[in-house]
């Protein structure tokens, strides 16, 4: 496996693909080798990156092996794509991000155990296609946790267990899944139970976004502390991270690690992205002022933003245990047309060449 090694010299950021004999790019390596984001962290928590099965060769691979030492399926794991029918599980893309990661001696994050979003249909329809009872869908979530945590015991070191339990309005803590429909909050508790007992060493998270919201921070707290009140085994809270660089503030931030920390609970910040654009869910529809060029002024902003949050994660070392990157570069995001269609993003820190961007320098340089 080539390496991608970063350099700065007196031009500037040069780069060398080493086992190539590659300077091709007229790029010169300078006598210093700059710090990794693995590197740069290993005294405070690991790095990690949402991979697809298509970032496991190429640059990108080169890329992931060089930075990071932790990965996250982006889609493989997650119940629709793992588990399409009642009978047939397919394997072979998860199988292949953590063989890929044992590899080259990377951890993995497990995303995620139970999500309704991306349920599949049969999980809640029986054989005469109405509504599963409660007694029928116990049972298959438990087969489901059971099959998938087992088969990757020992080699996936923490499982977001439970994805998005909580909505975003409202006064209700729960959402209004199917999930929630036929189990109500059982489901939550059970899951976690059924992945501690398929694999009693991993780590089990719930996980969410909009953590930084007063309100649904409240909720969600309000579930994890009935949770660990039960002696449910929970281990920590992942705090989504899809923000922009106009939010969080550190005061929101913070709030919201010491919160989960005080009922005992570890925090990872599990799908980190820095839009450069406003955090607006609910437009669809493109602005003037949605120019989709990586502009200067973004540039700056992003970069003091992307500051701001691992001045606080590095403060919180005992309690922020990994933080993870939700794809490895601005060639390929999921926020790209989304929310606006049409619209790319540029939210990561390396650029769509994979170099380092600002942002890069100011995480790595402190």
């Amino acid at each position: 496996m080539k390496k991608l090694l970063y350099f700065r010299n007196q031009v500037g950021v040069t780069l060398l693909l080493s086992g190539m004999g590659l300077l091709g790019m007229g790029l010169n390596a300078g006598p210093t080798a700059e710090p990794t984001l693995k590197e740069a962290y290993k005294k405070y928590f690991p790095i990690g990156v949402a991979v697809a099965p298509r970032n496991l060769t190429g640059p990108e691979a080169d890329l992931i092996v060089q930075q990071f030492n932790s990965v996250t399926p982006e889609n493989a794991m997650k119940m629709g794509p793992i588990h399409p029918e009642e009978n047939r599980y397919f394997w072979r893309d998860a199988d292949a991000i953590v063989d890929f990661a044992q590899k080259n001696g990377i951890k993995v994050r497990g995303h995620n155990l139970c999500w309704h979003s991306q349920a599949p249909r049969w999980f809640f329809t029986d054989s005469l296609g109405k509504q599963v009872s409660k007694e029928l869908l116990l049972s298959r979530m438990k087969r489901h946790i059971t099959d998938v945590a087992t088969r990757y015991k020992g080699k996936i070191y923490a499982w977001d267990v439970v994805n998005e339990a909580v909505p975003d309005t409202g006064t209700g803590v729960y959402r209004k899944s199917k999930f929630y429909e036929i189990l109500g909050d059982e489901y939550i508790e059970k899951a976690f139970e059924y992945a501690h007992q398929a694999d009693p060493d991993a780590r089990l998270f719930y996980n969410d976004y909009n953590t930084e919201n007063a309100a649904k921070r409240a909720k969600i707290y309000q579930l994890v502390k009935k949770l660990t009140s039960k002696g449910v085994p929970i281990h920590g809270v992942g705090l989504q991270g899809h923000w922009s660089i106009y939010e969080p503030t550190v005061q929101e931030l913070e709030t919201s690690i010491k919160q989960f920390a005080s009922l005992g609970l570890a925090v990872q910040i599990t799908e980190l992205d820095v839009s450069v654009y406003p955090k607006e869910h609910e437009r669809r529809e493109k602005r003037p002022t949605d120019t989709s060029e990586f502009t200067p002024e973004m540039n700056e902003k992003q970069a003091a933003h992307y500051k701001m949050l691992f001045d606080v994660f590095r403060k919180h070392r005992k309690t922020v245990t990994n933080v993870t990157f939700w794809n490895v570069s601005d060639k390929t995001s999921w926020l790209d047309n989304f929310p606006v269609p049409g619209r790319k993003d540029y939210p990561l820190l390396f650029d769509q060449n994979y170099q380092p961007k600002k942002a890069f320098w100011s995480v790595v340089k402190f």
